[in-house]
């Protein structure tokens, strides 16, 4: 078994599950997450960061199991009260939920970074591991749609990803900034692997390799890039990746998930029911079951990605 830190990229439900199970196999030190931001955005005069959200939650063990989104045990007098005054409830918070993004808010209008404070929170949870933004700068996806522009929580959210998607832009990514303990980690020359969850890659990692200069930190840190599908027998396990997919012309597959990531890619886990589909990537390919229904599904997975890792590595 091979040594050193583990470098996964993540968005939130699926990239979480997948985190979670790496969590468990691996030792604290040796596991940095990198979270997209690209999805965070003010609502209520408040700060989100969805993604970091998710993450936090699910490795505090404080997720709620069901919607794979915010805390368990929640309750919802906040959004209710807002409804009953006529404000904006289409973007649910709940009483738990809420104090964090308070806090968070409060926090950055005082000049901590996104960074100072998700580290914070992490050690507040007892969450050991490192989860990082991928950038301290603002980046904000947005979709042009048939009915135009829009922002990425509201049509992911307020509308429910019913517009047909025809371009994706990440605004203020050409100005933003790696987090810095990422380039430090990824310049050691000590990382294990660097894991691309199974989020989708339109929003979720497509926002964390546009940050410049990081695309090629990751391919120039000297360890495997191995990322897990995102599809599972042609189909998305949540979210609308197969459905934009289609949208922006593109064949729904295991597949075309992989070519998004082009030559940045050495391996790739896909569902045994994908495996003719990806015959002709020029990747390893390992086939194993990714669809995480509980914790040891998790864990499964997240062996077989360090697996095929440690495999690849051996060979340079």
């Amino acid at each position: 078994m091979s040594t050193g830190p583990v470098v996964a990229l993540s968005g939130g439900v699926g990239g979480a599950k997948l985190a979670l199970g790496l969590s468990r196999v691996l030792a604290p030190e040796d596991l940095l997450i990198i979270a997209n931001t690209g999805d965070d955005f003010e609502h209520l005069g408040l700060s989100i960061s969805p993604d970091i959200d998710t993450l936090t939650y699910v490795l505090s063990g404080l997720d709620n199991p069901v919607t794979g989104w915010g805390r368990r045990d929640e309750t919802w007098s906040f959004m209710e009260t807002i409804a009953t005054l006529g404000g904006e409830s289409w973007f649910r918070l709940g009483d738990r939920d809420l104090a964090l993004h308070v806090e968070r808010t409060r926090r950055l209008r005082a000049g901590q970074t996104l960074s100072q404070i998700t580290r914070d929170v992490c050690r507040q949870l007892g969450i050991a591991q490192r989860v990082l933004p991928m950038s301290d700068d603002p980046v904000r996806t947005r979709v042009l749609s048939d009915e135009g522009w829009l922002d990425f929580q509201d049509y992911f959210v307020r509308r429910q990803c019913k517009p047909l998607v025809r371009e994706l832009v990440f605004e203020g990514v050409a100005k933003a900034r790696p987090q810095p303990e990422i380039l430090a980690a990824l310049s050691s020359g000590k990382v294990r692997a660097v894991v691309i969850c199974p989020s989708n890659p339109f929003i979720s990692i497509e926002p964390i390799l546009a940050i410049p200069g990081l695309r090629e930190a990751l391919a120039g840190c000297g360890a495997p890039v191995v990322a897990v599908s995102p599809i599972v027998g042609g189909r998305a396990v949540k979210g609308p990746t197969a459905k934009m997919m289609q949208e922006l012309g593109l064949t729904i597959s295991a597949a075309t998930a992989a070519l998004r990531y082009g030559s940045l890619l050495s391996g790739y886990v896909v569902d045994p029911a994908d495996a003719d589909d990806v015959r002709g990537l020029s990747v390893a390919i390992k086939t194993a079951p990714t669809l995480m229904t509980d914790l040891a599904t998790r864990e499964a997975l997240a062996r077989t990605v360090l697996d095929l890792a440690d495999s690849l590595a051996s060979r340079r």
